[in-house]
């Protein structure tokens, strides 16, 4: 087991019903934080996205080693009698249970809320799903494509002229995910003071509709949707992205004091008081006929060039990185941001870390994404005390599944 004992979380029992992105990524910063996070995966295959790919790492996913760091690995079939009694034991010394299933899938299976409780009246149960426990969507599954859709986010999303389009990450996953971590939390804080547990239902659906902020204050101070910009924003400008000689780059005159710097910068102090875009409103309104004068002088100079005149004169700028140069970029690097575990079977994993620090101090090391049920037995061990043979009394009547793993035994 991982050591955390000067973790926030050190000592709080997470048990981990959750598969693919969403719940795991919840779980996984639960870890970071020093929670003993157990996931409950199905025998037989595991959580689907062990089988996500290309690529592989000596048959490791890749995919699904980025979101399951600092967990155990625990088989059970909770479709079976034996499998739900063994995840109702676990429920009594469990602080949280997470999962995200469709809505009445546990209940079907004998593991609602009110029988997990039953004896153990602090338990805090978060669950995820793509529209919530309640309306008229509840039943329906939620994917991260489908509710980037759903939300609105992507209608304003991608090229003014051209389709929707999907963020370049699972934004929809990783945001509720974001939001059900921070939902314990404050759970746990709630329960500190009352002594009681109780429900947390996150939706997919609502947590990205909540990223729409501005956006959905344009919609409701004029009564129409906002279009697609592109990297354009509405209110400011020049405020998105140019092509330099050799790459791209954003540029952010967020007010009429980074202009004046700005048109220093480019050596066009006209442009500073042309009544057009003497002023922060002004340049919003006349955005078209800015950019026609400023695309030919940012394609004079490269891209490093264009980075140390702004940066030196204090405007906000950016590159427009690649995957490969933010992971390896020195300010990640200095920061211990890029670390790495040594997994049984993939090797040298390498992760981006938990972007969140106490008192300056660096996190915890971190443990390996687990193989499949390779803490089964460990995991009845620890938390409830069982001995060898209580745990194959409960094998012998079906809890792990036919194809019970040898690293379950």
């Amino acid at each position: 087991m991982r050591s955390s004992d000067n973790e926030p979380l050190s000592g709080v029992r997470v048990l981990d019903l959750c598969r693919v992105v969403s719940g795991p990524f919840a779980t996984m910063h639960l870890g970071d934080l020093g929670a003993d996070v157990v996931k409950i995966e199905d025998p037989r295959n595991g959580d689907e996205s062990r089988r996500y790919g290309p690529p592989f790492v000596n048959g490791e996913s890749s995919y699904f080693l980025s979101v399951n760091r600092n967990k155990r690995s625990c088989t059970v079939d909770l479709k079976s009698p034996a499998g739900r009694d063994a995840v109702l034991a676990l429920t009594q010394k469990a602080d949280v249970v997470i999962d995200n299933f469709r809505p009445g899938t546990l209940d079907r299976w004998g593991l609602s809320f009110d029988a997990m409780s039953k004896n153990n009246p602090r338990l805090l149960q978060c669950s995820i799903s793509g529209f919530g426990r309640t309306g008229p969507d509840a039943n329906r599954p939620g994917y991260d494509l489908i509710l980037q859709g759903e939300s609105g986010v992507m209608d304003i999303t991608g090229d003014p002229v051209g389709p929707p389009m999907k963020v370049g990450t699972s934004i929809a996953d990783l945001v509720t995910g974001l939001y059900a971590s921070q939902a314990v939390l404050a759970a746990l804080m709630k329960r500190e003071r009352s002594g009681k547990g109780g429900r947390v239902d996150v939706s997919m659906l609502d947590a990205m509709a909540s990223l729409l902020t501005f956006n959905a204050g344009m919609y409701f101070a004029t009564g129409e949707s906002p279009k697609r910009r592109g990297n354009v924003h509405p209110t400011i400008s020049p405020y998105e992205t140019f092509q330099a000689s050799d790459g791209w780059i954003n540029v952010g005159v967020a007010n009429d004091k980074f202009w004046g710097l700005f048109c220093d910068v480019i050596d066009r102090k006209d442009l500073e008081k042309d009544p057009r875009f003497d002023q922060a409103p002004k340049r919003a309104a006349n955005r078209a006929i800015l950019v026609e004068f400023l695309h030919p002088i940012f394609l004079g100079k490269s891209r490093e060039e264009w980075l140390g005149l702004l940066g030196k004169a204090g405007i906000p700028c950016g590159a427009i990185r690649t995957v490969g140069e933010v992971c390896e970029a020195p300010q990640l690097i200095e920061r211990n941001m890029v670390q790495s575990v040594e997994h049984k079977v993939a090797g040298d994993v390498k992760f981006v870390a938990r972007p969140i620090r106490f008192d300056d101090e660096a996190p915890a090391d971190s443990t390996a994404p687990p193989l499949l049920g390779e803490h089964t037995f460990e995991v009845f061990e620890n938390w409830l005390g069982w001995s060898r043979a209580q745990f194959d009394k409960l094998a012998e009547g079906g809890a792990f599944g036919p194809n019970r793993t040898e690293a379950a035994e």
